[in-house]
């Protein structure tokens, strides 16, 4: 194996890429100091796997029965109701992209947003998703307007869509909020 140290072409490369980087060093300066910096740094599947854990434990705090769902259709089940976890690190843009929507056999989804030093979080029927995405207020996400499989929600915190608003994206709110769905579906 060569010794890279010495291979000039790779120092070269090092060297543009050093350069390089002052250009780009800004784009992250927000989330350097932010608790939640290593999550973004992480790989896509994994990110979403952290969001899942980070639902998973805060509602378990929150006295909720928290369990893996027993099949991919939802993420967890709490308190007998099947749950969908969704979740972004806010983008250079200012917006959460919540991904990877389906048709699937969950009751509710949860939309975890995490800013540099802020957190947003949206509890979402199944049915009101599939609306919104009918009505085109939610995007498909493959096979533009034509797409039917998966669509994402995009968010700004600061001004969120109309149909979102009876949530103002606040952690507490979304306690409330998912206490209301297991009472309401008999399952508190």
């Amino acid at each position: 194996m060569r010794n890279l140290q010495l291979d000039s072409d790779v120092r070269e490369i090092v060297s543009i890429a050093e350069n390089l980087h002052s250009e780009y060093s800004s784009y992250n300066s927000d989330w350097a100091e932010s608790p939640f910096a290593w999550i973004k740094d992480l790989p896509s599947r994994t990110r979403g796997k952290v969001g899942e854990q980070l639902i998973e434990h805060w509602c378990t705090k929150q006295n909720f029965d928290v369990r893996p769902s027993p099949d991919s259709e939802a993420d967890r089940i709490i308190n007998g109701l099947r749950v969908e976890i969704k979740s972004s690190t806010l983008w250079k843009s200012g917006i959460y992209k919540f991904q990877q929507l389906r048709d699937q056999a969950y009751d509710v989804v949860i939309c975890l947003g995490m800013s540099p030093h802020d957190v947003h979080c949206w509890i979402l029927p199944k049915e009101v998703i599939l609306e919104q995405w009918k009505s085109g207020e939610i995007g498909s996400q493959h096979g533009g307007s034509q797409g039917t499989d998966t669509a994402w929600l995009e968010v700004n915190p600061n001004v969120p869509q109309r149909w979102l608003t009876p949530q103002d994206g606040r952690p507490a709110d979304a306690i409330t909020t998912l206490r209301q769905f297991v009472e309401a579906r008999g399952h508190g």
